[in-house]
């Protein structure tokens, strides 16, 4: 097996948020993990890396096509090989990856997002897919828990669309719902780096606001903790959040973000604090 995208790799680099989230994991299952984040790089980063819709269209399907093949043990790409003992170890199913790749392809044919509501099932589909995945490798089968490795995947992705909205603007890629365009006075044609940050505003607050509304989700009545690796990653956007807000959403211009450090502390409190217990875990 290719050492390149085993942990860490290119998706998990030193002092990010994943890295950490892997880091306090149990070592048995770092190497599935990283390979999991590695796949959803490649593919959630053709949009980027390839201009030509038609091109990035063909790319992706050579990945939807190379999914089949990992599943087969056919694989041809040294990640997919690689994956392919992941997806047998755990029993994961296709659904989480095939949506992902469903998301990345209506990103190419210009998606809108009329609504809060298709915002929230976007980020189920891509973020949200790789807590589920994540979470099964932890063992977690119970649609419950799954869903709420889901929900927190949503919350995060928010933030993410928060922290990256200055870079998207530029890319000409925000992926932002037109009802809260509107309720801004806002329309496609306007969004730019250039837009004023007061204008903005209005908007990444509710987008902030659904977050936190998640969070507190998340928190009431819950049957059991999330695994370690997404409740220390949901734990450190939640502070990223907060550092974001005290600039006044100054997102624009520049890439706010918490220091190695930081998230470092965040993730051994989260992890000594930690009630998740499982069997498969510790093995």
């Amino acid at each position: 097996m290719s050492r390149e995208w085993l942990f860490p790799n290119r998706a998990t680099p030193a002092g990010s948020s994943a890295y950490y989230s892997i880091r306090f994991s149990p070592p048995r299952l770092r190497d599935d993990l990283g390979l999991l984040l590695g796949w959803y790089r490649e593919v959630h980063s053709v949009p980027e890396e390839v201009s030509d819709p038609g091109v990035a269209r063909l790319k992706l399907q050579w990945w939807r096509e190379e999914l089949g093949r990992a599943y087969r043990g056919s694989a041809q790409h040294p990640l997919c090989q690689a994956l392919t003992r992941t997806l047998d170890a755990h029993a994961l199913p296709q659904a989480p990856f095939l949506g992902l790749i469903e998301t990345v392809e209506q990103r190419i044919r210009g998606l809108r997002i009329t609504d809060m509501a298709a915002l929230e099932q976007f980020l189920e589909h891509t973020v949200g897919a790789i807590f589920e995945l994540h979470s099964r490798c932890h063992g977690v089968v119970a649609e419950d828990q799954l869903t709420r490795a889901q929900t927190a995947g949503v919350a995060c992705g928010l933030v993410y669309l928060i922290r990256d909205l200055g870079a998207n603007l530029r890319r000409g890629q925000p992926p932002l719902p037109t009802t809260l365009l509107r309720a801004a006075g806002l329309g496609p044609a306007d969004l730019a780096p250039s837009t004023p940050r007061a204008r903005l505003a209005p908007l990444l607050e509710e987008l902030a606001k659904t977050a936190r509304a998640l969070d507190r989700r998340l928190g009431e009545g819950a049957p059991s903790a999330l695994p370690p690796v997404v409740e220390i990653r949901h734990r450190i956007l939640q502070a990223l959040l907060a550092e974001i807000e005290t600039t006044g959403f100054d997102v624009l211009g520049q890439r706010i973000g918490l220091t190695p450090v930081r998230k470092l502390w965040i993730a051994w409190r989260t992890r000594g604090r930690s009630t998740w217990s499982s069997v498969s875990a510790d093995r």
